[in-house]
């Protein structure tokens, strides 16, 4: 049994914590990362976490919905915490972030594939840090001494042309929209999605002047409004594919959201495929079966192979 249960709200944090005799297990929401998306609800094996909708005052905009998570369903697992796109949850154990569903090799990681050639970069370039829709990145300018330079315009041209740019990315919090990429006019950024899908938005189901689902999107540019006909439409170029918006949206029917692959690292465990069937469609399940399928096949034959020729070897 454990010694102390806490849990704690604040305005900026939702804290869980379960201290045993030798290990102190502490779950922490950073309510300024949450969207309100339902990846980590639906994830949740034990069903934990809860969404709730924030009732619309009138001539305001929509909030995203708020997470809650019942202490006794939480099993700190930390299923929420690799999976959460934009780092919102953070589980430890004694202090260290340490999953052990990932330690265990029982569920897998989200692949942040993010790449940056800085030597493309101008020394007067801030494009993607003033396009990054949610603060993440950072650009400095280096001297050859590695010292950060922060007026330009007082150098000399000489002192100019041996800056050094820095491009800082808190991956550790990226959806990996990809709106640095685009906006970088060198082409000195590559983001590659770990959410892949597809986003519909029935605008004859949509209720009059409804924007529920760009009020609360998280990402500058997914969904807009169009001029033409004053509907919301989406921007699959930037989507993320998280669900804030279908979690607000007042009509079922109305929006639509499909996940169709998701990018992460290996895992052989039967627990990641139940996560998949809720997160995703029962296309990208069954691919993934098959791949592992075939994985092991391949790695049966491999070894059965290995074993003849190490008897050839001896003979």
């Amino acid at each position: 049994m454990p010694l102390k249960t806490l849990k704690e709200e604040t305005a900026e944090t939702l804290t869980l914590e379960w201290r045993l005799h030798v290990k102190d297990y502490k779950l922490v929401l950073d309510k300024k990362r949450c969207v309100g998306c339902e990846i980590c609800s639906l994830a949740c094996p034990k069903e934990a976490i809860k969404l709730e909708r924030q009732e619309k005052k009138a001539g305001e905009k929509a909030e995203h919905a708020k997470i809650d998570i019942e202490f006794e369903k939480c099993n700190f697992c930390g299923i929420c915490d690799v999976l959460c796109p934009f780092g919102a949850i953070r589980v430890t154990v004694n202090g260290e972030h340490l999953l052990s569903v990932v330690e265990k090799e029982s569920f897998p990681q989200l692949i942040r594939d993010i790449k940056v050639d800085s030597t493309k970069c101008p020394v007067d370039c801030k494009e993607c840090e003033e396009a990054c829709p949610l603060d993440l990145i950072r650009v400095s300018r280096l001297t050859v001494d590695g010292k950060i330079v922060e007026n330009v315009e007082s150098l000399t041209e000489e002192e100019k042309s041996r800056l050094k740019v820095k491009v800082e990315i808190e991956k550790d919090f990226c959806p990996c929209c990809g709106i640095c990429e685009v906006k970088c006019p060198e082409d000195a950024i590559q983001v590659s999605k770990f959410f892949y899908g597809k986003i519909t938005i029935h605008q004859d189901k949509c209720p009059d002047g409804c924007t529920d689902c760009l009020d609360v999107c998280p990402i500058t540019g997914a969904l807009y409004l169009s001029d033409d006909d004053g509907k919301v439409h989406v921007n699959e170029a930037f989507c993320v594919y998280c669900g804030a918006c279908k979690v607000v949206c007042p009509v079922d029917e109305a929006l639509e959201l499909e996940r169709t692959s998701i990018n992460h690292t290996p895992v052989r465990s039967g627990v990641w495929n139940k996560t998949l069937e809720k997160l995703a469609s029962p296309i990208i399940m069954t691919k993934e079966l098959k791949a592992k399928s075939s994985q092991k096949a391949r790695e049966s034959v491999e070894k059965r192979l290995g074993w003849k020729v190490g008897i050839h070897e001896q003979e």
